[in-house]
């Protein structure tokens, strides 16, 4: 039970951690959905393990060609490049570099050096780099639809895959070690903090039976500093370096 595996079990564990049931934790159901969703927007933008780096393959139609963009899935928060489309290094037919280095230099890797092998092929892709370039990519996760500033009439066909490098958000529904997360736990209990000072904080100057009055103004300060706490913490210790990404 200490364990949170789902949505539901990270509410309960946030609640618990703020003191219910021994004390009522004035928060709507709806505002915990919030503050949940908040935690997880934070935690896939700035910690390394809230997304996981893939390969996207994609297959050109004829609506890509006439669009000259490729559509992208929600999930995918930022592509940092694409392989290259026409290469010289690809092994599309007969008359590629590549396919024929590999016919008349390493058939037979008894009589041939790989270092031979090795610095033909970076050769080649440099002069690839030099004479033809690499496409320039645009892209915004809030389009979902990848720029490519090619000449998609002569550049690329139909039927033609183009492989593109990009990291995808974790469905914690999917992975849901996710919901575990320590920082994770720590961060939404701390949302969930806030929340409630916030809702108690309505009631300044109320005075309950007993004498009790309401202190909103305490928790949210409390929370507030826990919350720039944590987010200073991942940006310095769980954030991955600052990479070449789009998105």
């Amino acid at each position: 039970m200490a364990n949170p595996s789902t949505r539901k079990t990270l509410k309960e564990y946030c609640l618990r951690r703020l003191g219910f049931p021994v004390i009522e934790i004035n928060i709507d159901e709806e505002q915990m959905e919030d503050r949940v969703d908040d935690a997880l927007q934070f935690y896939r933008d700035w910690h390394y393990d809230g997304t996981e780096r893939t390969y996207l393959k994609h297959q050109v139609t004829e609506a890509d060609k006439t669009n000259e963009y490729l559509p992208v899935p929600s999930n995918i928060n930022a592509i940092t490049r694409i392989f290259s489309v026409g290469s010289g290094l690809q092994n599309n037919n007969l008359f590629n570099l590549r396919y024929q280095i590999h016919l008349n230099e390493v058939y037979d890797w008894s009589s041939s050096r790989i270092q031979n092998y090795v610095m033909s092929m970076e050769r080649i892709a440099l002069l690839d780099e030099v004479l033809t370039g690499k496409q320039p990519i645009r892209f915004s996760r809030h389009t979902d639809k990848l720029y490519i500033d090619m000449d998609w009439k002569e550049d690329v066909s139909i039927g033609e895959y183009i492989i593109v490098d990009c990291y995808r958000v974790l469905d914690p529904d999917v992975h849901g070690s996710v919901w575990d997360d320590w920082w994770l736990k720590r961060y939404t209990t701390a949302l969930f903090k806030l929340q409630w000072g916030e809702n108690l904080s309505k009631y300044v100057g109320m005075q309950l039976p007993g004498g009790l009055t309401f202190n909103g103004e305490r928790l949210i300060q409390e929370a507030r500093d826990e919350i720039e706490k944590l987010e200073t913490e991942i940006r310095e210790n769980y954030s991955l370096p600052p990479m070449d990404m789009i998105g």
